[in-house]
């Protein structure tokens, strides 16, 4: 998403001309100050993946590019983005109505490392006619289909720097040294999704941003034309039931965030569809988003959790948990709370409500359950409940529906596929799940001497165990990109 480098058309001395400049609302972004690598050239950096972690790298280099920072222009680096997309998206399938960010706009793309950057939020907002109407709003939490347009508004000032459709299956030592034998470039090899054919971008730096991979129980068929993750909601469910059809029941799976928005949108997209709420435990937790627990995303917070001992890190992590997972805000379990009730003024009974929180289930296996000529699901369910426990049993359920949305989190080791090529060359002795440990400065650990000082590869998104929940989140990407930027171009 981000076009070439051309000279913007604001003088470098005038931050608020730059701001009335680039705030026409005429929708041609400006192009970037980056520089495209060829296809024949060695490039100072590719990163793979063009979601949130590597346009906040493109922005921090831009940034540092238009202030003239020599870390970045005593080389002019060339750089590439391969992206496994069509286009810039971010989270497309949980774009739902009304659906809010949950961090504030103040921790966008730019504006804890540079307030005067171009690419904040709210220059955004001043670009799109919208700043005082959002004003108006007196809230810090975006939509989510605003704030994804932030973004793809910022990536469109990239687009001649990206490759898109091209799934990257690895990355492999390129070139070595002749003298010592270590890796002095890599070759990042992928496959064009649309035309079948496979490409190879070399560079010194190789950044892996991809992002999750939808983690699935395994009790449950993925393949299943009726079986579908969170991550997929708003983007298939059209496909599935097409103009004029709809589900006549829907169970979803989960107790955080995106269960309750999914759960929460049904009655609204479905109306008179049925639908389930299937959750372990006792109730929908909220999030802790209050002051003090807040500062665990501190971009300072990432040096004092990196050098903590192991498993005083791990504890740490754990009861930081609560500020993300499998919880839920406080205004939309409001909401759901008020809609249930609702409910108990106009029914009998809970087992007539039309949309239903079944608490203290798990889900242990699916079959298929064919309702004229159409698939459906028969979900078993382990059913513990209070009068079950009492007895010291549980009890077997079954429950029928036309679909399943599977709200389970996501894994985030696709870098170890990529990476499977170069295992040999990373440091003995790594504690991580995967086998790849990263320093501090997301570096991957390799070898002494393996990889020359000034080549490497980076880790982004996957490194929740050693530097802590932000590392997962959009929380501190403005900083961590200009760190990124800082770290890369200093191994130079």
């Amino acid at each position: 998403m981000s076009p070439h480098a051309v000279s913007p058309d604001y003088t470098e001395s005038s931050p608020d001309h730059r701001l009335v400049q680039n705030g026409h609302s005429n929708g041609a972004p400006q192009s970037s100050l980056l520089q495209r690598s060829g296809d024949d050239e060695v490039a100072d950096l590719v990163c793979v993946g063009f979601g949130p972690a590597s346009l906040a790298i493109a922005i921090a280099m831009h940034d540092a590019l238009e202030a003239k920072d020599p870390l970045v222009t005593r080389r002019q680096p060339k750089v590439r983005f391969v992206e496994r997309q069509e286009r810039f998206a971010w989270h497309a399938g949980m774009l739902l109505n009304g659906a809010k960010m949950q961090i504030t706009f103040v921790k966008d793309l730019a504006t804890l490392r540079n307030p005067r950057s171009q690419f904040t939020f709210l220059n955004y907002l001043h670009n799109k006619n919208r700043l005082v109407q959002f004003t108006n709003l007196g809230t810090f939490l975006p939509q989510r289909i605003e704030y994804e347009d932030y973004m793809r508004w910022c990536a469109e000032h990239f687009e001649d720097a990206v490759d898109y459709g091209q799934d990257v299956e690895s990355v492999q030592a390129d070139r070595r040294n002749s003298k010592t034998g270590s890796v002095e470039s890599f070759s990042v090899s992928s496959l064009d999704k649309r035309t079948g054919r496979r490409s190879v971008v070399k560079a010194k730096h190789v950044v892996i941003a991809v992002g999750g991979k939808p983690n699935l129980p395994k009790c449950l068929d993925a393949s299943h034309p009726r079986v579908i993750h969170s991550s997929q909601y708003a983007t298939s469910i059209h496909e599935i039931f097409p103009a004029r059809t709809q589900p006549r029941s829907v169970a979803v799976i989960g107790a955080g965030q995106s269960a309750a928005e999914v759960f929460n949108n049904i009655p609204h997209r479905f109306p008179g569809c049925q639908s389930h709420l299937l959750i372990r435990g006792a109730a929908l937790r909220p999030s802790d988003d209050s002051p003090f627990v807040n500062e665990i995303f501190d971009p300072d917070r990432v040096d004092d959790v990196y050098s903590q001992d192991p498993g005083i890190r791990a504890d740490g992590i754990a009861l930081d948990k609560s500020t993300n997972y499998g919880v839920v805000r406080l205004e939309l379990l409001e909401e759901i709370y008020s809609l249930l009730y609702s409910y108990r003024i106009q029914y009998g009974s809970e087992a007539e409500w039309p949309h239903q929180i079944l608490s203290h289930r798990s889900v242990t296996g699916m079959a298929d359950n064919e309702h004229d000529g159409q698939p459906g699901v028969r979900l078993h369910i382990r059913n513990e409940t209070g009068q079950y426990r009492a007895n010291g049993k549980s009890s077997s359920e079954v429950l029928d529906v036309d679909l399943v949305v599977i709200a389970s989190g996501y894994r985030r080791d696709a870098h170890d596929e990529m990476l499977h090529e170069i295992k040999d060359l990373r440091a003995q002795g790594s504690d991580s799940s995967q086998g790849w440990e990263v320093n501090r400065d997301y570096s991957v650990k390799f070898q002494e001497e393996a990889v020359q000082r000034d080549a490497g590869v980076w880790l982004q998104g996957c490194n929740e165990g050693t530097h802590g929940l932000s590392g997962t989140l959009l929380s501190i990407l403005a900083t961590r990109g200009g760190e990124m930027v800082n770290n890369i171009f200093n191994s130079n």
